[in-house]
Order: structure tokens, then sequence, then C-alpha cells
């Protein structure tokens, strides 16, 4: 059992290789396509195109990883089956539960390594990907995110905004200006920020606090134009987006949202989908067993791989459309995340049981 183990690692483990290399390759590509429009813009040239491409590996390794699991998985048995060297093993005794424990502990270090990619190494990456390429488009404006909203330099000016509405409406907006030594002028306080046009934003509902050497002057106005390099662009790379956080991110995020009475429904889904999503590479890697049942007459090794690639894909944009189907109707969120995982799995159960009819 142990030689079955330790071949069967080695065929895997050298296709999963060869998949994500192609995948990988397949994907920077037309991420680097995608930049070629914004070449040129401030300072972003081919070199850190390249460099945001290369930032972003590690966030396109996490998403295609059930994937390239199952394909990999699938393009090493069916080999083996071809060469009918699965024949031999199952011939000298081994059953398909000693087929299925192999599967599972060659499949647990690739799945802690996607726990590990998608917790520890993805989600910084990506950040920095976003960071330089927004330095890169407007040197003017910098950005830091913590737990009281998003904190952006302009200029000379500090900006506080609590919360990013999908149209790029800013709500909670604070702006503290300075002068050229850094000595605070005053504080703008507004319920809402409109964009008008490039470099101009109105202000409603503002409070503005000015200091000067007579003290702290406060006026109160309904409307307010307000000027700043800051654009709906900049501000679409500052929105929290849940599929770009950990899983402990999101844990504290939504524990913030509920202290504040606002809804965490999306971002209590996707950080259970976070912690279930590394199982799905087991699931994969039984789901690709029952191809390796029938020789190659019965179906080319293309053929499998594609019905790899089509039910791999299925999991993972099916999966997407359980989560936002649960955060429209506020389903339970556990539920929501795990329910493909849960399908495949009792599709590839399924499988296994009627080709060991067979």
């Amino acid at each position: 059992m142990k030689i079955l183990t330790r071949y069967l690692s080695r065929e895997i483990y050298g296709s999963l290789l060869l998949v994500f290399a192609a995948l990988i390759m397949l994907f920077a590509f037309f991420d680097l396509l995608g930049e070629l429009n914004d070449l040129g813009r401030g300072n972003y040239n081919i070199g850190r195109a390249l460099l945001f491409v290369l930032l972003t590996v590690p966030t396109r390794i996490y998403e295609l990883f059930p994937v390239g699991v199952l394909i990999g998985t699938i393009f090493a048995l069916v080999q083996m089956a071809a060469n009918s060297e699965l024949t031999i093993y199952r011939s000298s005794g081994a059953s398909l539960k000693q087929m299925i424990y192999a599967l599972l502990k060659i499949g647990l270090p690739l799945m802690v390594l996607s726990l590990v990619c998608g917790e520890l190494i993805a989600p910084p990456s990506m950040r920095l990907a976003q960071e330089l390429r927004l330095k890169a488009l407007n040197s003017q404006v910098s950005f830091k995110e913590f737990r009281s909203g998003v904190w952006v330099k302009d200029e000379r000016n500090f900006v506080n905004v609590k919360n990013v509405l999908p149209d790029t409406t800013l709500l909670n907006v604070s702006i503290y200006e300075f002068d050229e030594s850094f000595l605070l002028l005053g504080i703008t306080d507004a319920q809402r920020a409109i964009y008008l046009q490039e470099g101009s934003w109105q202000l409603e509902g503002v409070m503005q606090t000015r200091f000067d050497k007579r003290g702290a002057q406060v006026s109160h106005e309904a409307h307010k134009e307000w000027h700043s390099a800051i654009t709906p662009d900049i501000l679409r790379v500052l929105m929290v987006v849940p599929e770009q956080m950990s899983a402990w991110s999101l844990y504290l995020y939504t524990q913030h949202l509920r202290e504040n009475k606002q809804e965490s429904t999306r971002y209590e889904i996707e950080m259970w989908n976070k912690l279930v999503y590394p199982f799905g590479v087991m699931v994969m890697m039984l789901l690709a067993l029952p191809f390796a049942a029938h020789q190659r007459r019965q179906g080319g090794i293309s053929g499998k791989i594609f019905s790899g690639i089509v039910l791999g894909l299925s999991f993972y944009f099916i999966g997407r459309l359980f989560a936002h189907l649960g955060t429209l109707n506020n389903w339970q969120p556990l539920l929501s995340a795990s329910a493909m995982t849960v399908i495949f799995l009792f599709l590839a159960l399924s499988m296994l049981w009627w080709t060991e009819r067979r």
C-alpha cells in the first residue's frame, strides 16, 4: 500500500505541476492583456504591469486550485489506466477503499497548501498589487485600510471614508486639511459625497471646523464642492472585496459590522467559503477516480480532461452563484458556502459506487 501511495503521489504531483504551470501562464497572459490599456498613464509602464500580474499569481493559484487538482489527477490516473497500471494494482488486491485512502493522503498536503495560499499569501500579495497599480497610475494618492474605515492621503489632506457604496458614493467622510508644515487647518465632516466630474465631488450634510489664532470656528452647509485627486476608479480599488480577504480578516470584519449593527451576511458567507474551499481539493481528487475506470478505447484522454475542466469550472462558478444567492436571500452562511462542496462530494461518491458496481 505504501508503494502504491508513493507511486501515485509522484505521478499526481508531477501532473499537477504541469497543469498549474499551463493554467497560470494562460491566465497571467489574459491579465497582462487587460493591463495594456492603462500603459502610459502616470508612471504605469510595462515593467510595473508585469510586476502587477506577477503579484496576482497567488490569487489565481488559489482560485484555480480545485480545477487544477481535478485536471491534474484525471490526467495522471487516466494515463496509468491506459498503461494498465491501475488494473495491475487492483488485480494485486488493492481495493477501492485503499485507492480512496491513498488519494486522501496525497490530497492532504494540497489541502493545507490551498489553505495557506488563501490565508497567508494571496490576500497580502493582491493588496500589494493593487497598491502598486494605484500609485503608478496616480502618484498623488495613497491609502490604508483600518477598522475605522479607509484612510486616503490626497496631497496634504488625509481623508477618512467609513463606507463606499457600489456606485462609489461615499458615506461618513472626514477630510483633515494640513498646511505645508503639517499643521492642522481644518476638519470637514460630510454625511455623503457624490462624484461630479474629474477632480470634483459634492459633499452633502457638511460640518466644517476651521482652526486659527482665534480658536475653532464651526459652520454648517447643506452642500459643498470638494476638489480632490481621488476618483471612483481609485475607490473601486479601496472597496472591501470579500473574495480577496483572508478568513481571519473576514471574521474580524464581520464582528466589526455586527458591533455597528450593519449587514454582515455577505462577509460571513465568504468567511465560511474560505474555510470550506480547501476541502474541495479532496472532493476533486475523489471525483477524478471514476474517470480512470475505463480504458482508452472507451474515451480518449483529451475527452476526459475536457470533462474535468467542465466539472472544475462548474464547481467554481456555481459555488460563486450559491454565495450570491445566499447573500440576496439571506440564507444560512455555512449552508451557502458548503452547498457546492457537498453536492460534488455526493456526485463523486455516486460515480464511485456506480463504477464499482460495473
